[in-house]
């Protein structure tokens, strides 16, 4: 599972990155977590309001600071 957190390095981006991780901690096997920085690839994804969390490609959520419990959820979609 490839996970990617959109934003520019605002502290809500930073936070769901952390959550991410901790998400891919409980979760187990192999994952990835990147953070994604360039604006123009953000915008590719159609992400107007950071921070954005895409999985497997696909844009699950964005302008939000998720809980550890939603990424869980999200994550087991």
């Amino acid at each position: 599972m490839k996970i990617e957190i959109l934003g520019t390095g605002c502290a809500k981006c930073k936070a769901l990155e952390e959550i991410a991780k901790q998400a891919m901690v409980q979760r187990g096997g192999f994952h990835t977590v990147e953070k994604v920085e360039d604006p123009i690839a953000i915008m590719e994804y159609g992400v107007m309001s950071t921070p954005g969390l895409v999985v497997d490609g696909a844009v699950k959520s964005s302008g939000k600071l998720l809980s550890l419990a939603e990424m869980l959820k999200i994550l087991d979609e």
